[in-house]
């Protein structure tokens, strides 16, 4: 496999260091027959990935982040055909581990997501360590890499928001999910361009928007969109890092100026 050529398609430094690391995971895999596992990816990494080995035609890997619908996700490379679900669900519980902080009554719905991620980060924690976070009113299902669990369980405890919760490491399938809340909202917009529709989601301006759509924040139906014109159907999942997910859900009229009206779903 001659890897400079394969990523010389690629001009992005951080997309080249990301699918090398691929390569090397599948090497690796084939020489010690292993199942060989990533760090967290985001969605546009997983993105990347998907398309560069559908690419590259590899078959042999699933993308997991502990629960079906999870944004951040490790990758299981294996080299063996054999390789069977009960393999790959060993080599996940050998690989993930949950941190449960369980706060206080005193502070029960008091930390939001960025609560807990911004703590995480404070104590240096790499992101790519780090999976979903499940916020409920008594705390928090953290999905981590395993070799961080035991320091950082008990690193958080120094954090003065979490000094007085509790906290202790789970494997991988007691992750307590939290249920998904959904909000309908209604947006009106000139047309159906991608631009208009995340300008209106994000509540910023469209030059604001077209910037998040450049520096690949946007994902339709979990695939990277960068053209501004591109436009938007019914059903689309549309991710917004940093803003959220919304579905478009019915386009219920147009105005007497003709813009349309769009009835969404806001995941939250």
């Amino acid at each position: 496999m001659q890897k400079d050529q394969i990523l010389s398609e690629y001009k992005k430094p951080e997309d080249k260091l990301v699918l090398a690391q691929i390569l090397d995971k599948i090497e690796l895999g084939k020489k010690v027959k292993k199942i060989q596992t990533t760090d967290f990816l985001d969605m546009y990494k997983i993105a990347l990935v998907k398309n560069f080995l559908r690419k590259i035609e590899y078959k042999t890997y699933k993308f997991y982040g502990g629960y079906e619908e999870a944004e951040r996700n490790i990758i299981q490379i294996y080299a063996e055909p054999e390789t069977s679900e009960k393999d790959l669900q060993e080599n996940a519980k050998e690989t993930l581990k949950i941190i449960r902080i369980t706060l206080p009554q005193e502070d029960k719905g008091k930390f939001t997501h960025r609560n807990y991620l911004g703590g995480i980060i404070k104590l240096g924690i790499k992101r790519e360590k780090i999976g979903d976070i499940q916020v409920s009113e008594n705390g928090a299902d953290i999905i981590v890499k395993t070799e961080i669990a035991p320091s950082l369980k008990n690193d958080l405890t120094t954090l003065t928001r979490f000094q007085n919760a509790q906290t202790e490491i789970l494997e991988i399938n007691e992750l307590r999910k939290t249920e998904t809340k959904i909000e309908t909202i209604s947006i009106i917009v000139p047309s159906l361009r991608l631009d208009n529709i995340v300008s209106d989601l994000a509540r910023t301006s469209r030059s604001k928007a077209n910037e998040i759509i450049s520096q690949e924040r946007v994902f339709i139906n979990g695939q990277n969109e960068t053209k501004p014109s591109k436009n938007v159907k019914l059903n689309d999942i549309i991710t917004i890092r940093g803003k959220g997910r919304f579905i478009i859900k019915q386009f219920t009229g147009t105005t007497r100026s003709g813009r349309t009206i769009v009835l969404i779903e806001k995941y939250t």
